[in-house]
């Protein structure tokens, strides 16, 4: 870990702009990984063009802003891109115009696409390698509440407010220590788990429509294009609610899938039981808990089902 996040201080010390990538359908360890970076060396190298680039997600853009940048902006740039495993889900594809590249992760490694890869996958987050990052450096006196506060917010998210397994003691020592910074985090919590009340209408449906097997053990849910028309929501909105419920007694494993048009956006999320290895044989991928699929009909949704029942 010392000698990569070395050579990764060399190449920023090197670059004159740096550009920095995540996932598509951000989540906020996406962001706060992203944002947390950003903030971190412009304090670093205030004489440096850093910038933070990819499609806004409405729901997230409390955590911050991101930058629009023109084409010629990549040219000798050097580039990060943080919280993705693979390289078909970075988003802004202009990432591959730079003159170098760096992967910073927390996933499992099925796609070494950076000229320097580090992945951990022992971290919560992407987030909490970005704190760790700052720390080997010593630099933990020249960040601020805004750098402290995405980062929180990222470890939060990937954590589930520290409710996963993922969440170890070092988790909890890094969450400490950016608690000590003077943001109010009881209010950005509030501002993770608020929902248009348009959408509570649509919480309701998935109550009333999820498909629970009888031990009790695997749930599913679909929501059809249909459905998306009656409630009047997006896509990335209803994917909100993908652990709506998570609270079954006994439940184990669940998949949420969202007809998004040109396919089937299916989210996987289990308790104590592997579920990426089925993921990644229908082309997906993620955590052992929480990963995802995209198929092409509910056909090929309920064959992905069965896999996954199979796990039980």
């Amino acid at each position: 870990m010392v000698e990569i996040f070395n050579e990764i201080m060399q190449r920023v010390k090197e670059a004159e702009t740096i550009i920095i990538h995540r996932h598509v359908r951000p989540d906020p360890d996406a962001y706060g990984s992203q944002l947390g970076l950003k903030l971190y060396l412009e304090r670093k190298f205030p004489e440096k063009n850093i910038y933070a680039t990819g499609e806004a997600e409405p729901s997230l853009s409390f955590i911050g802003d991101l930058d629009e940048i023109d084409d010629s902006v990549y040219s000798d740039a050097l580039v990060i891109v943080c919280d993705t495993a693979n390289a078909p889900r970075i988003d802004d594809q202009r990432y591959l115009n730079g003159q170098s590249l760096i992967k910073i992760d927390h996933h499992p490694a099925t796609d070494q696409y950076g000229d320097v890869n580090f992945v951990n996958t022992e971290a919560s987050s992407t987030s909490e390698i970005i704190f760790d990052f700052i720390s080997h450096f010593n630099d933990l006196s020249i960040i601020d509440e805004h750098v402290a506060r995405v980062l929180y917010l990222g470890i939060v998210g990937d954590t589930g407010r520290f409710l996963f397994s993922n969440t170890s003691p070092h988790t909890m020592e890094v969450a400490s220590q950016l608690l000590a910074y003077p943001f109010n985090h009881n209010a950005e919590l509030n501002k993770m788990s608020e929902k248009d009340p348009k959408l509570m209408p649509f919480q309701g449906y998935v109550l009333q429509n999820f498909e629970l097997s009888d031990s009790h053990e695997y749930c599913q849910i679909k929501i059809t294009n249909d459905v998306l028309k009656q409630f009047d929501i997006q896509p990335n909105e209803a994917s909100q609610f993908v652990n709506t419920v998570a609270d079954i007694s006994g439940l184990k494993i669940w998949m949420f899938g969202v007809d998004e048009g040109d396919q089937i956006r299916c989210r996987i999320r289990s308790k104590g039981i592997t579920i990426n290895d089925v993921a990644n044989q229908f082309g997906g991928g993620g955590h052992p808990n929480a990963s995802g699929v995209s198929v092409y009909s509910w056909d090929e949704f309920e064959e992905l089902a069965q896999a996954l029942r199979q796990k039980l």
